[in-house]
């Protein structure tokens, strides 16, 4: 059978015939599109003509086509449904990728002739790209000598092995870590509809009887703000934070090693640490002013916690476990707030969240509308996809949604794109939001929870900055800006999820039809600080994990993981104990298979600007299509294609303030949970 990547889909947006894709045509052709891409950037660097834009940088962006959609539609299938086909070639795609990456950058003939040219004419879009690109080389050591980039491949290509080997066994430990229960009385708390979902996956797995909970990515599991039995909860809770640590499946020697020879190569290109190689293309101006703003939370964030876990123990009777948590802390909402989050579940149904909901905020913003349709192959029956059209009818891209868990799919959520928008080739964007909300069983309703409803908001905030891509060039474009920009757009789109003219209009009663009851709203938002302390501890006890294990000097391997985790978090002044980390080491993938590595800061740095992005929007009338226009005009569509805090103060008039990120959290002088 021909491969269907070796040549342009001739579906619509040249959506890529997945069914029909095999492990094999994937393989060939990133071999053939690796090839290409090396004669292509060949011709650039030997061109005997005189260096101008178009045949250097233009020609550059042109280059690598094959290769370019081979690696979108790869990805997001190996993500999203990595079967054993797709994982057993999988080393080889990433050493292939990883290989390539360092024969473009160190390749001195091609990068001297893009340090040659004369910029100094160039505007706009155009010396960005000049001055983005040289920066990339740069940082991936294009100005080394013979010997030092030699050594420098070699450690690129020994931590993709690594990634690719932590990836693989973080999925089976998170699928060997899945929880059995035998019995339906373990599980009291949970709904009928969980309980059957429960034991359709316990016979997926091959269980003869009983229930299986499987884990999602982070620490905290959505069962134990629901289960009754708190034997049942830290059974669950212990299986989320002992991944990685024992058996076939152990990844922190993995995680280690990455973070050694990241320091190893961080020391080659000449830098301290492997977070201030990461620093040097964000929009932080140093790992110093990271450290300092995580080190000015810390302090009321625990200050918080602790005193909800004086509550929590008031409630249960007993000191807190960490397991217990999130049901007495449900408990506590229930009682000061009369908010029964676990009840809240059955007014909240995927189909109308999505429909009323996240696509209604889109099109009373941005004036979108969505169809959903059913022509295209898709590498899973799963997933559903929509035409995303603007308000004069004009078709502004595709979007994918695969929502449901399942074994084969790597966990936590995730915007990817499939097709990314570039003016230069007159593309369309396709972009899809993956996430792991439990199937129900046949015949259910898909119920989510408040935290999935948000999640679901924050990703399709990706969506559309991805959607939104008015930028010429693929590297410019759409979501391609510094990592810790690039929450940012996501976490504004959280604000619709609770707006009085958005919640009503999705969250209805499964059974019955009848709206929330009257005042739910107002709960929710003054329930909204409760539990702030947890959150932000948790999380900044995730950032400063991350942090440690890059910024550790070169020649200093931790031998013993789990107890540096532990050390390290202690005297930055958090309380694992208490409060673990969102993502511990043997199942952080953001940062050692996911992109984030000395990153992880980034949620909270783009929150700044989210919390005032908010603030901005209630100042302005809110939900108002001239609002929308303004934040899609200025910054969503904007990309890389300046740099963004310049378009962040070109959207709000000014640089961002840290105090509304304060109020919110619950940080500012003179509040608590």
């Amino acid at each position: 059978m021909q491969n269907p990547l070796l040549e342009r889909s001739t579906l619509p947006f040249e959506f890529p015939d997945f069914p029909a894709i095999t492990a094999a045509h994937y393989l060939e052709a990133a071999e053939t599109g690796v090839a290409r891409h090396l004669e292509e950037l060949r011709a650039i660097a030997r061109n005997a003509d005189a260096p101008t834009f178009e045949n250097t940088f233009v020609a550059l962006e042109r280059s690598g086509q094959l290769l370019r959609r081979t690696i979108m539609a790869y990805w997001t299938v190996f993500s999203a449904h990595g079967t054993d086909d797709l994982r057993e070639i999988d080393p080889t795609l990433q050493a292939l990728f990883s290989g390539h990456m360092d024969a473009i950058h160190l390749d001195q003939e091609l990068f001297n002739r893009l340090a040659s040219l004369d910029a100094a004419g160039l505007q706009g879009e155009d010396a960005r790209l000049v001055s983005e690109t040289l920066r990339t080389f740069r940082a991936a050591g294009s100005e080394l000598d013979a010997k030092k980039k030699a050594t420098l491949r070699e450690l690129n290509g020994r931590i993709t092995d690594l990634s690719s080997e932590y990836s693989r066994k973080l999925l089976g430990a998170m699928n060997d870590a899945a929880v059995h229960f035998a019995d339906a009385g373990e599980l009291a708390g949970l709904s009928e509809g969980e309980l059957a979902s429960a034991a359709d996956a316990a016979r997926e797995a091959g269980h003869e009887s009983g229930y299986l909970l499987p884990l999602v990515l982070p620490t905290s599991q959505p069962m134990l703000a629901t289960l009754e039995n708190t034997a049942s909860r830290r059974r669950l809770f212990e299986a989320s934070v002992n991944r990685g640590r024992d058996g076939e499946n152990r990844t922190l020697e993995i995680a280690a090693q990455m973070a050694a020879l990241r320091a190893t190569r961080a020391d080659l290109l000449g830098h301290a640490t492997h977070a201030d190689v990461v620093l040097e293309g964000a929009t932080a101006p140093s790992l110093e002013a990271v450290r300092e703003r995580l080190a000015e939370l810390v302090p009321a964030a625990v200050a918080n916690a602790r005193s909800e876990a004086e509550e929590l123990a008031r409630i249960s009777g007993a000191p807190i476990n960490p397991w217990d948590w999130a049901y007495y802390s449900a408990a506590v909402a229930k009682e000061r707030y009369t908010l029964d989050r676990g009840a809240l579940r059955e007014y909240f149904e995927l189909d109308a969240v999505l429909s009323r909901g996240v696509f209604a905020a889109a099109h009373r913003l941005y004036g979108l509308s969505f169809a959903e349709r059913t022509d295209l192959p898709l590498y899973h029956p799963d997933v559903r996809i929509w035409d995303v059209h603007n308000e004069d009818g004009s078709v502004l891209g595709l979007f994918l949604g695969d929502f449901f868990a399942r074994p084969t799919k790597s966990g936590g959520a995730w915007m990817n794109s499939v097709r990314e928008s570039a003016g230069l080739f007159g593309e369309r964007p396709v972009v899809t939001n993956t996430l792991n909300i439990p199937k129900p069983a046949s015949g259910e309703p898909a119920l989510v929870s408040f935290d999935e409803v948000n999640t679901l908001f924050h990703e399709f905030g990706h969506a559309l900055h991805g959607l939104f891509s008015a930028g010429k060039y693929p590297s410019l474009a759409g979501t391609s800006v510094p990592r810790d920009f690039v929450e940012y757009p996501s976490q504004v789109n959280e604000m619709w999820s609770l707006h009085q003219d958005i919640l009503p209009g999705y969250a209805a009663h499964t059974q019955t039809g009848e709206p929330l009851p009257e005042g739910t709203i107002d709960k929710l938002e003054a329930a909204a600080l409760w539990g702030e302390g947890f959150a932000t501890t948790e999380y900044l006890t995730a950032a400063v994990l991350d942090l440690a294990w890059h910024s550790l000097p070169v020649g200093e391997p931790v031998e013993d993981p789990a107890a540096f985790e532990d050390r390290v978090l202690r005297e930055a002044g958090l309380i694992p104990d208490l409060v673990p980390s969102r993502y511990r080491t043997g199942y952080f993938k953001h940062i050692f298979d996911g992109g984030y590595s000395a990153g992880y800061y980034s949620y909270i740095w783009s929150e700044v600007l989210d919390a005032d992005t908010v603030e901005w929007f209630t100042e302005n009338g809110g939900l108002l299509r001239g609002n929308g226009d303004r934040f899609r005009s200025e910054l969503l569509s904007r990309g890389n294609t300046r740099d963004p805090l310049e378009s962040y103060e070109l959207f709000r008039g000014r640089p961002a303030r840290i105090e509304p990120l304060l109020v919110r959290r619950g940080l500012a002088t003179g509040q608590g949970s």
